[in-house]
């Protein structure tokens, strides 16, 4: 029973593709694939409306979201992974263990060219918005 328990959030997880926000020739344009100088966008849906009824109207994917968010509270001391952490692993549990390897090092490789991108200097800005890039698109084609 608790195996099925652990099992039932994992098969269900469905996650929000990440949306980049790419400018070309001053055009925008958004999309699910990275590209050069891409600046990722937060395009999370609402999560549910209240009506003035009282009643609150949440779709399948909001209600999947709070069962796993309250399975996730439930299993942290025994796992102490965070709701995001066991989402990152919900979505990978179908990789094969070598993809899911790569897409560890690739989390770590991402933070830290993230975080170096816009800090760049002027004659490193186009490289280091290039090395992003390649990681951004290793990390779409890996399906992490």
């Amino acid at each position: 029973m608790a195996c099925a328990l652990l099992i039932l959030p994992a098969v269900s997880a469905f996650a929000q593709p990440t949306v980049y926000r790419c400018e070309t020739n001053r055009k925008v344009a958004y999309s699910d694939e990275p590209c050069i100088g891409a600046k990722v966008i937060d395009a999370t849906p609402t999560q549910g409306m209240d009506k003035m009824t009282g009643r609150t109207s949440k779709g399948k994917e909001v209600r999947r979201d709070e069962l796993n968010r309250m399975f996730d509270g439930a299993v942290r001391p025994i796992t102490g992974k965070s709701t995001e952490e066991m989402n990152v692993l919900r979505r990978r549990v179908h990789l094969p263990g070598k993809d899911q390897a790569q897409c560890g090092s690739l989390d770590d490789r991402l933070a830290r060219l993230e975080a170096a991108a816009p800090t760049a200097a002027a004659r490193d800005k186009a490289k280091a918005d290039f090395d992003l890039y390649q990681a951004r698109k290793q990390f779409f084609d890996l399906r992490c």
